[in-house]
């Protein structure tokens, strides 16, 4: 690295509200990136880390504008520049990869004409040479079979892949600068460690600088050479990464480890970041968190805090740190306390060979051609005030198993077996009936939720059509009982669901979930979209309300943190079908199965590291899966024995069971 490619000073950025009121969403904010450096900022949504990163490439909404500061590319002043010259920087010497590339590439445009266009406006490819070059590109990012993804749209790719086009796109023209905003936050933990290390060769390769926005700490320990905390607009610890994890020194940076779930947590409670980010619709008085400090006195609540240099280029905003600068974090013991475990009971929920194929239909007379086999043989059991954990790639049918289960899906075959009941066997008034014992929490609140009504109908629905409680009375004042149970005040049932915070709006979706008395709750994906402080907060109140009323949970995700942190078995699936199930010891402390192994160490950690082994590739196609293990293509240590037959289960021990070939001498059922 040498000299600074990017700089920004004192950058200012405000957005005009409803009601004419204006949101400070920057406020001074300075950084500097060298030339072949990840300089990562992290942060709470609110923050300002995607205004950062909107402002410097000069893309901020129609109600946003730049009111002072400056930010110059070599020199050059981006703010000064006509937009028809910024239309030259932005794609070749910047780039932008945003967080959702679903909503970022055209649906009606082809891969490819997407990429020769970026192509043609930066380096004048055209035609033929220019197919060759997006061809280049897509090689590049790890993208198989080229030449048929040139003429694919965007809705033919999976997550994945859709994230390796937005990749090619921003790379096209060889940018010296590249914006990633969240790149792998929807992202299972195998293709985000394909794409991080995608970015990381990349920049190798060619010197580029990448500035990396995230809330990923583990994203972050992996990839950065330095590190910005950000808070109500400001950065608040700017530092070397090696420094900053070991002994970050702002107090909301500390709380961000603390938040973390994982083994070493489990069996207490989370720390959480008391309130919320503030509005940014006035000015601070003193420091912007002190409302949130435990350590906050008087003088942080009226003068803001300078900056206070506590070790080589490592700064922090904080009167705390003008007297010592805080210690290293501790390192809590994590393979001792994977055993704290609970009582086990007869289970509540059993599933025994449960299928769901859907038709695939073509034609005119729409005739079934095949079957998509999302779910093909899946067994399962669940007890009573304790957590099975689902995990896997997307695609794998973890949700559709969830759905099935509650009958959202009918399943194809197989039994589904609630308290002594075939839930499978039910229709009509019946199924109704088991309706109220059996609740869903999904993964996204927001579209779940209906925006048209307030949270009190929202609750009251759910309970009055199932006949829970006999009076309007009794539900009302449930209603508030609820409320309280997830942490919310009895006066937000008279608001919509857009008047809350993503956290505030998962808090819901559980007490609408609560509302009929469940005993089994399947929970998809519920903080997979969360920062990790309102993570904590969801996740303490999963755990409290496990305790308090005996809730069973089927805990459907990918956070091996969260699994760590919350389930008591957890099981492993892979196209369809489980691959290897146990406790949370034996599965996470001693994978035996390659593709569990493989999704371990996909799993980034605070040290930086990653185990050698990991999966790669996309997952196959449902609709006509491998011979034989379904894993062997993407196995290093597949043999021929693997492509010739679907393997027995392995049966380890009373409750760890795999299915590999590796393991068939230990014994098979």
């Amino acid at each position: 690295m040498s000299g600074l490619l990017l700089e920004a000073e004192g950058l200012r950025a405000t957005l005009d509200a409803s009601g004419g009121e204006v949101v400070r969403a920057l406020d001074g904010v300075d950084l500097g990136i060298a030339r072949g450096e990840t300089f990562a900022i992290v942060g709470e949504s609110g923050c300002g880390k995607s205004m950062t990163a909107l402002t410097l490439m000069r893309l901020l909404p129609e109600q946003g504008r730049v009111v002072g500061g400056s930010v110059r590319l070599e020199g050059t002043d981006l703010l000064a520049l006509p937009e028809m010259r910024m239309r030259d920087v932005r794609g070749g010497r910047m780039a932008m990869i945003f967080q959702e590339p679903a909503t970022s590439l055209n649906p009606v445009l082809t891969v490819g004409r997407q990429i020769v266009e970026v192509l043609a406006r930066h380096t004048g490819l055209r035609g033929a040479a220019a197919r060759a070059r997006a061809l280049t590109l897509l090689d590049a990012v790890g993208i198989a079979d080229g030449a048929r993804r040139l003429d694919e749209y965007p809705f033919q790719l999976s997550g994945g892949m859709k994230q390796r086009v937005m990749i090619a796109l921003a790379l096209a023209a060889e940018p010296e600068l590249l914006v990633a905003d969240e790149p792998t936050t929807a992202l299972d933990v195998t293709i985000q460690a394909q794409v991080l290390e995608l970015l990381a060769r990349l920049q190798r390769e060619r010197g580029m600088a990448i500035l990396l926005i995230t809330h990923d700490l583990g994203v972050v320990a992996g990839m950065a050479h330095r590190v910005a905390v950000m808070y109500a607009g400001q950065i608040v610890e700017v530092g070397p990464r090696a420094a900053f994890f070991r002994a970050p020194q702002h107090p909301y940076s500390r709380k961000l480890f603390a938040a973390l779930p994982g083994a070493g947590a489990r069996g207490a409670a989370l720390e959480v970041i008391p309130g919320q980010v503030p509005t940014l619709t006035g000015p601070f008085p003193g420091c912007r968190f002190a409302d949130r400090c435990e350590h906050a006195f008087e003088r942080c609540r009226v003068e803001p805090p300078g900056w206070t240099r506590v070790g080589d280029a490592h700064q922090v905003r904080c009167h705390l740190r003008e007297r010592e600068a805080a210690g290293e974090l501790a390192t809590p013991a994590t393979t001792e306390l994977y055993g704290v475990e609970r009582e086990a009971s007869p289970p509540l929920l059993e599933v025994r060979g449960l299928e769901v194929h859907f038709p695939i239909r073509r034609g005119i007379l729409k005739r079934t051609v095949g079957h998509v086999k999302a779910v093909d043989g899946v067994s399962l059991a669940v007890a009573a005030g304790r957590t099975l954990a689902l995990v896997g790639e997307s695609g794998c049918g973890k949700t559709t198993v969830g759905k099935s289960i509650l009958q959202l899906v009918r399943p194809t075959a197989g039994e589904v077996r609630f308290d002594g009941v075939e839930l499978a066997a039910l229709r009509g008034a019946a199924l109704r009936a088991r309706r109220a014992d059996l609740q869903i929490v999904f993964q996204d609140p927001y579209a779940s939720l209906n925006p048209r009504m307030r949270v009190h109908d929202i609750l009251m629905e759910g309970m009055g059509a199932l006949g829970v409680l006999a009076t309007r009375q009794a539900r009302a004042a449930r209603i508030a009982e609820l409320l309280g149970q997830v942490g919310l005040v009895a006066d937000a049932q008279w608001r919509y669901p857009h008047e809350f915070s993503g956290g505030q709006r998962q808090r819901i979706a559980i007490a609408r979930a609560l509302s009929v008395n469940p005993r089994l709750v399947v929970c998809d994906e519920p903080t997979s979209a969360l920062d990790v402080s309102v993570q904590a907060q969801i996740l303490n109140l999963l755990a409290r309300l496990q305790r308090d009323l005996g809730l069973a949970y089927l805990f459907i995700t990918h956070n091996i943190g969260v699994v760590a942190y919350l389930a008591d078995e957890v099981a492993v699936m892979y196209l369809g079908r489980i691959v290897e199930r146990g406790t949370v010891l034996e599965v996470l402390g001693s994978p035996r199965h390659p593709y569990t192994q493989a999704l371990l160490a996909a799993v980034p950690d605070l040290e930086g590291e990653r185990v050698a082994a990991k999966v790669e590739g996309e997952l196959p196609s449902a609709v006509s899966p491998p011979s034989g293990c379904h894993f062997h293509p993407r196995c290093p240590r597949a043999t021929i024995a693997c492509r010739v037959a679907y393997p027995a289960a392995a049966r380890l021990s009373a409750t760890h069971e795999v299915r590999c070939v590796l393991y068939q001498a230990e014994g098979a059922n």
